[in-house]
C-alpha cells in the first residue's frame, strides 16, 4: 500500500479568513449610495428636471393672474399745413400704466392643470432615476464582492494545488508514484495561475466601475457577514406584485399622467370656439410742451383713465380648431395604447424578477448542500490518495469542484440580494429602507 503525506489546509483556511475580514476603512452599501447621489449625473439630471417642471407650472399659473405694464415715450414731430398756413414743431411725451385681469380664459386654466401634471411626470422620472441609482450601485457593489471572492477562491485553490504538486514530486522522488501525478498537478497549477491573472484583472475592472459610479477612488465594499440569512420575498404572491407594479411603477405612472395630459390637451383644443373675457384698466398721461396743431405754443397735458371689459369671440379660423381637436383625439388614443403597453411590459418584468428571486433562493440552498458534499468528496479523495486507492487527479478534480461550488454559492447569494432589489424596482416600491435592510447583512468593521 502506497503512503503519502497528508495535505495541510492551513493556507486555504487563512485565505478564506482574510477574504471575510473587511478592512477598517471599507464602505458600507448605504455609504456608497449616498456618495453616488452627490456624484451621479443621471440622478442629478432628473432632479434638475423636476425643478424645471415646477417652475414651468408656475409660468402656467401666470395665465390666471393679472398683468400690468408701464409704458413711456417721447417723440418729435413737425407739422406743415398749406391751407390755412400753419406750421408747428413740437415734442410729445407719454406715460401710462395698463393692467389686465383674465376673467374667462378656459385654455389658461387647462394650461395650469397640464403644468401641474408635468410636475408629477418629473417626480415619477426622479423616482425611476432614484431606484435605478440604487440598483446600479448595488450591482457594482456586489460585482466587486463577487470578483473578490473569485480571486480569493482561486488563490486558495492555487495554494492547495501547490501543496498537491509538492507532494506528487516528493512521492515521485521516493518512487512511490509515477511521473504522471507530478505532471497532472503541474498542469492544474499552471491553469490556476492563468485563472488567478484573469481574476485579478476582473477585480481591478469591477473596482474601477464602482469608483466611477460613486465618485470615490479606491472604494472597498464591506463583505457579507457569514452565515448569511437571505431575506425572503414578501408577499409570496406574484399576483400582488404584478398588481402593485401596474399601479405604482414609475414608468406606468408617467404613462398614466401622459394620458391625463393628452385628455386635457383635447379639452384645451375645444376651447378654441369659446370666447375670452378680460378686465382691463389703464391710466395714461400725454404732454405737449410746445402745443399741438390746434393749439400751437400752448403747453398742454392730457390725463386719461379707463376701466372696461374686453370680449373676444372667435367666429371662423379656417377649420384650424376642428383639425386641432381631431389631432388631440388621435394623440389621446396613442397615450392610451402607450399606457397599456407599459403596463404589460412592467407586469412581464415583475413576473420575471419574482421567479428569478425564487429560482435564486433554490440555487442557494442547492449549492449549500453541494458545498458540503464537495467538501466531503475532497476529504474522501484525500484519504483515498493517502492509502493508495485514489490517484492525484482525483484529488485535483475534487479540489476544483469544491472551489467552483464555493464561487457559485457566493455569486448566487449576491444574485438573490440583487434580484430582490430588482423585483422591488420592477414593482416600483424600491426605497432607501430596502438598501438599509441589505446593509444590515454586511460584516461590521
Amino acid at each position: 500500500m502506497t503512503s503519502h503525506r497528508p495535505l495541510i489546509p492551513s493556507l486555504l483556511t487563512l485565505a478564506l479568513v482574510a477574504a471575510l475580514c473587511a478592512p477598517a476603512h471599507a464602505q458600507s452599501l448605504t455609504e456608497l449610495v449616498e456618495s453616488a447621489r452627490t456624484y451621479d449625473t443621471s440622478w442629478q439630471s432628473a432632479r434638475a428636471q423636476l425643478d424645471a417642471a415646477a417652475r414651468r407650472a408656475d409660468q402656467a399659473r401666470a395665465g390666471l393672474l393679472p398683468s400690468a405694464a408701464l409704458s413711456s415715450g417721447i417723440s418729435r414731430s413737425n407739422v406743415d399745413v398749406s391751407r390755412p398756413a400753419i406750421e408747428n414743431s413740437g415734442t410729445t411725451q407719454t406715460l401710462g400704466v395698463n393692467a389686465s385681469q383674465p376673467l374667462y380664459r378656459p385654455a389658461n386654466r387647462i394650461n395650469l392643470q397640464q403644468g401641474q401634471r408635468g410636475v408629477d411626470v418629473a417626480q415619477a422620472q426622479l423616482d425611476a432615476a432614484t431606484q435605478d441609482l440604487l440598483v446600479r450601485v448595488s450591482q457594482a457593489y456586489f460585482d466587486v464582492l463577487a470578483a473578490q471572492d473569485t480571486l480569493t477562491f482561486v488563490q486558495a485553490q492555487k495554494a492547495a494545488v501547490s501543496e498537491q504538486l509538492a507532494s506528487a514530486k516528493r512521492n515521485f522522488e521516493v518512487g512511490t508514484t509515477t511521473v504522471t501525478d507530478s505532471r497532472e498537478a503541474q498542469a492544474r497549477y499552471d491553469l490556476v495561475i492563468a485563472q488567478e491573472i484573469a481574476a485579478e484583472n476582473d477585480l481591478r475592472v469591477k473596482r474601477l466601475a464602482l469608483d466611477q459610479l460613486v465618485g470615490i477612488t479606491g472604494s472597498k465594499p464591506q463583505p457579507l457577514a457569514l452565515p448569511v440569512q437571505l431575506p425572503g420575498v414578501l408577499p409570496d404572491n406574484i399576483a400582488t406584485w404584478v398588481d402593485t407594479a401596474r399601479d405604482q411603477q414609475p414608468g406606468v405612472r408617467q404613462a398614466a399622467i401622459a394620458l391625463e395630459i393628452a385628455r386635457l390637451e383635447t379639452k384645451k383644443a375645444e376651447t378654441g370656439h369659446l370666447p375670452t373675457v378680460d378686465l382691463q384698466a389703464g391710466y395714461n398721461i400725454t404732454r405737449n410742451p410746445n402745443g399741438t396743431i390746434t393749439s400751437p405754443g400752448v403747453n398742454s397735458r392730457t390725463n386719461s383713465a379707463s376701466v372696461g371689459v374686453a370680449l373676444n369671440l372667435p367666429l371662423f379660423a379656417g377649420f384650424s380648431v376642428q383639425n386641432r381637436i381631431k389631432e388631440t383625439l388621435a394623440l389621446e388614443e396613442k397615450a392610451t395604447a402607450d399606457l397599456e403597453t407599459t403596463r404589460r411590459n412592467v407586469a412581464q418584468a415583475t413576473r420575471a424578477a419574482f421567479y428569478g428571486v425564487q429560482s435564486g433562493q433554490g440555487q442557494v440552498q442547492a449549492l449549500e448542500a453541494a458545498e458540503a458534499s464537495s467538501q466531503s468528496a475532497l476529504d474522501a479523495n484525500k484519504l483515498g490518495y493517502q492509502v493508495g486507492v485514489r490517484i492525484n487527479i482525483d484529488v485535483l478534480n475534487a479540489q476544483s469542484q469544491l472551489f467552483q461550488t464555493k464561487r457559485d454559492l457566493a455569486q448566487a447569494r449576491y444574485n438573490v440580494l440583487l434580484g430582490t432589489l430588482k423585483l422591488r424596482q420592477a414593482a416600483g416600491t424600491l426605497t432607501q429602507q430596502d438598501i438599509e435592510a441589505i446593509n444590515a447583512l454586511l460584516l461590521r468593521p
